[in-house]
């Protein structure tokens, strides 16, 4: 016989786990519907041409693929096999699982653009799927949460998502910070030194920086083509630590001949400007001239949250992307979104205790007794009490009330009430409180009082 198991990099959530997931989404789902988000959802599978070419060379590897149903050999030639997968692949799969939910959601734009108000406010709450190695906060199967806001380039709209990322953390009682930079800044960097076309190497070799260090990313550059006198400019453009408007000002001077590099500090000033009135602090809000989020979507300011109390990675991420839906058909559509990983956010929680006690059972009061008529008395109050608003529920058999506690207490449900002869006979109830085991007889009326206080 196999022994079950689960698909490597994907889990299970048992009632425990539920409670808590369903605990962040319900503070998240809260502070999206404030917003003015809208809740949208779309297909898990989409047409491969839909995702490929969105995430660059190195997240394109990474979409797991489905094979056509039937015969999916049946177009393949010996010559196709030889030619290697990149002939292949486009004949035996046809759809992939998604990536992300940002390029379905400009797929989704571009499909009901004659239906949506524009600039459109969405959230969406779904997994997604990668084929990355699985590791400590990683996996293969995980859900995102993400707001965008589409058809409108104002930077009140990056302001808003820092004000909402704020209001998120604030409400989990997590300690984060917020990175911010923009892919101008990093265009500039390279415009500054005459590489403008270098860029994408650029961006991917820096996104890799806390994974490898310097040297590594260095290597890099170097293997691609950009000088030793080059990558000491960059190193010394990267490496500078100040206060965000210091760094502005120390980027400035090298951007004097960039306008592109001008218009990225310049945009990044303004977000900073503008998020002084969001009423938080903002002490967490940094401009990291390093961040370079390696999605090749992305045209503007990017963002980048981490815990400051838990070396976890990045737990939120997103950015300004101003030609996604022109792939679609649907040009000038300029989007900015922000996404929280689900999954790593409940592991940073769960590191440090942050969640509160939560009743996983799902119930408040269980219904137990001794005979039929009391199973029929004990059916007919539990419907009494879910109309109140009371989670309630009947054990279904006659057995012995020691079982009932047990399953009770396994169950975490902090009231049993007991039903038997004499309390048929009185209209009462037998309650028991799970915690501290006190018992007492009292009316239905007065158990609906007692467990809404």
């Amino acid at each position: 016989m196999q022994k079950p198991s689960n698909a490597r990099g994907t889990r299970d959530f048992g009632p425990k786990e539920m409670a808590k997931r369903n605990y962040v989404f319900d503070i998240i789902k809260k502070h999206f519907v404030e917003f003015g988000f809208q809740a949208i959802e779309t297909p898990s599978i989409e047409n491969l041409n839909t995702l490929t070419g969105k995430y660059g060379e190195e997240g394109d590897q990474l979409l797991f693929k489905i094979l056509n149903s039937g015969n999916y050999l049946k177009d393949i030639s010996p010559e196709d096999l030889v030619a290697g997968s990149k002939k292949t692949l486009p004949k035996l799969a046809e759809k992939g699982l998604r990536y992300d939910l940002t390029v379905p959601f400009a797929r989704y734009v571009s499909m009901n653009r004659n239906e949506l108000a524009f600039p459109f406010r969405r959230y969406q709450i779904q997994p997604v799927w990668r084929a990355d190695r699985p590791q400590k906060g990683r996996y293969r199967e995980f859900y995102q949460c993400d707001a965008d806001i589409i058809g409108s380039d104002s930077l009140v709209n990056e302001a808003e998502l820092i004000a909402l990322f704020q209001s998120i953390f604030s409400s989990l009682r997590l300690k984060t910070n917020l990175l911010i930079n923009s892919r101008k800044v990093l265009m500039g960097m390279v415009d500054s030194l005459g590489l403008q076309n270098q860029f994408v190497d650029f961006a991917v070799a820096l996104d890799k920086l806390d994974k490898v260090g310097w040297d590594a990313v260095n290597q890099e550059l170097i293997d691609k083509g950009f000088s030793i006198d080059q990558c000491e400019s960059i190193k010394s453009m990267i490496s500078f630590s100040g206060m965000n408007q210091e760094k502005i000002e120390y980027l400035a001077v090298y951007f004097k001949n960039s306008e592109i590099g001008q218009q990225g500090l310049k945009e990044i000033q303004t977000v900073l400007n503008l998020s002084e009135t969001n009423g938080f602090s903002n002490d967490n809000l940094i401009f990291e001239i390093t961040l370079a989020r390696g999605l090749s979507y992305y045209t503007g300011l990017i963002y980048e949250g981490k815990a400051q109390d838990v070396p976890f990675g990045s737990i939120v991420g997103g950015g300004r992307y101003d030609d996604l839906t022109s792939s679609f058909g649907l040009p000038n559509m300029s989007g900015v979104g922000i996404s929280f990983g689900i999954e790593r956010i409940l592991d940073v929680m769960e590191t440090l205790g942050l969640f509160p006690a939560l009743n996983a059972s799902g119930s408040q009061i269980l219904f137990t007794y001794f005979s039929a008529e009391g199973q029929r008395q004990a059916f007919t109050y539990c419907n009494v009490l879910r109309k109140e608003g009371i989670k309630a529920e009947v054990y279904p058999d006659v057995t012995k009330i020691k079982k009932s506690f047990e399953f009770a207490d396994k169950k975490e449900i902090p009231f049993v009430a007991v039903i038997g002869d004499e309390e048929l006979k009185n209209n009462q109830i037998s309650l028991k409180d799970m915690k501290n085991g006190d018992q007492q007889l009292i009316s239905i009326s007065r158990l609906i009082q007692l467990i809404k206080a």
